[in-house]
């Protein structure tokens, strides 16, 4: 493992999460949606996720910029970074076949929605949230720069922090007792856990 394959890997997954997610998008974008909840706020909070999981990485990837935060590369780590993101792309593509019609990439409720409370969702409520929270630490281990690394981790956590909530709260709204009790027997992000 090098440098250059563990940034490479990064772009390789990147690619794949499009290739992933683009079919669900397009039929996401012909799907009538009942309740939109998209606001000001929630493009803000996009943008911080994009610029974690995006913006920063990609740029360090192709220019090494910003070279001041650079830290001495660890193959070990890069290897460890290489599973996650690969674990992050199946649990991806997994929950976006769960959730077929019912997906959206922001705060909606689809006509004909359904509470989705099989396969991983089983367990957590929002295993999405988990693919992403993987992949940002997928990214934390392939760069070896304190800047470029973690940057998913800070941007999408503050898409995470600032949004789960109105989630929930939107699901409550729409599915009432039925979500409060799914809440109630399930964690958000790890079984068990959170």
């Amino acid at each position: 493992m090098t440098p250059e394959i563990a940034k490479s890997i990064l772009v390789v997954g990147a690619v794949a999460w499009f290739v992933i997610r683009l079919p669900h998008q397009k039929r996401s974008w012909k799907t009538k949606t009942r309740l939109d909840r998209r606001t000001l706020r929630e493009k803000i909070l996009l943008t911080c996720s994009f610029t974690g999981l995006g913006i920063i990485p990609f740029i360090y990837v192709f220019s090494g910029v910003p070279r001041f935060a650079n830290y001495p590369f660890q193959p070990v780590l890069a290897w460890l970074g290489t599973a996650v993101f690969a674990a992050s792309l199946w649990l991806f593509y997994r929950v976006h076949r769960e959730l077929g019609r019912n997906w959206s990439d922001s705060l909606e409720v689809r006509e004909q929605h359904a509470l989705v409370t099989e396969g991983l969702y089983r367990y957590v409520r929002h295993p999405m949230y988990t693919a992403f929270f993987m992949w940002a630490l997928a990214q934390a281990l392939l760069l070896p720069n304190w800047i470029a690394g973690p940057a998913g981790l800070v941007g999408f956590g503050t898409l995470f922090l600032f949004r789960v909530g109105q989630e929930e709260r939107m699901m409550l709204d729409t599915f009432g007792e039925e979500y409060r009790a799914y809440m109630k027997r399930t964690a958000r992000l790890i079984p068990g856990v959170y």
